[in-house]
Order: structure tokens, then C-alpha cells, then sequence
């Protein structure tokens, strides 16, 4: 554990590199949107068994390993994408937050 968000950008970069030796393409940016839209329906379905709106008969603990999972899969896939568009997540991530940072004390908060 404590690895920093580049370490972890390079370890699933590393990830994909061996997926890709055995899937039949390299996955562009719609391969990777139709993931990141399945795993957003999969952390969906985790939250919503969480929150009780499906019935569940099982360990909770199981519930929240599964919902940090499919986080986890969320952000692999935006990992993915902002790789093949060669964005830098982490700096883009520093300067949104900022920016909002700059609009809510604009507004006294």
C-alpha cells in the first residue's frame, strides 16, 4: 500500500500493456468508454445493494469490498483514457480542484 497516484497510473498502465498481448485489439478511446460506462453500472449496482434498495442476503463486509472494487475499476478506466489521450490525471485533477477552489471563495465560501 501508499503508493503514490503516479505509481498507481503506472502500475495499471503496466496492467493494460498485458491485456492487450491477449486481447484480440488494443483498446482505443471507445473501448474504453464502453468499460468505464459498464463499470460505472457495476459500482451502480454495489451502491444501490449498500443503500438497500435491492434486496441483499449476504456479509456487508462483502458488499463493501465489492463497491471498493468497482471504484477502483472506475478509475482504472479513466486512467486508460487519459493515457490515450496522454493527459496528465494528476495535474488535471490539481487544477479542477483549484479552479473550484478559486470559484467558491469567489463567492465567500
Amino acid at each position: 500500500m501508499g503508493k503514490t497516484f503516479a505509481e498507481m497510473e503506472d502500475m495499471y498502465k503496466e496492467i493494460v500493456k498485458r491485456f492487450n498481448k491477449i486481447e484480440l485489439q488494443e483498446w482505443k478511446a471507445e473501448g474504453a468508454m464502453i468499460e468505464l460506462a459498464k463499470q460505472v453500472g457495476d459500482l451502480a449496482k454495489q451502491v444501490m445493494l449498500k443503500e438497500r434498495y435491492y434486496a441483499f442476503e449476504g456479509d456487508a463486509l462483502d458488499i463493501d469490498e465489492c463497491l471498493g472494487n468497482e471504484m477502483a475499476d472506475v478509475i482504472a478506466q479513466i486512467i486508460r483514457l487519459a493515457d490515450y489521450y496522454k493527459i496528465d490525471l494528476e495535474k488535471a485533477f490539481i487544477e479542477a480542484r483549484e479552479d473550484e477552489d478559486k470559484y467558491l471563495k469567489s463567492r465567500g465560501v
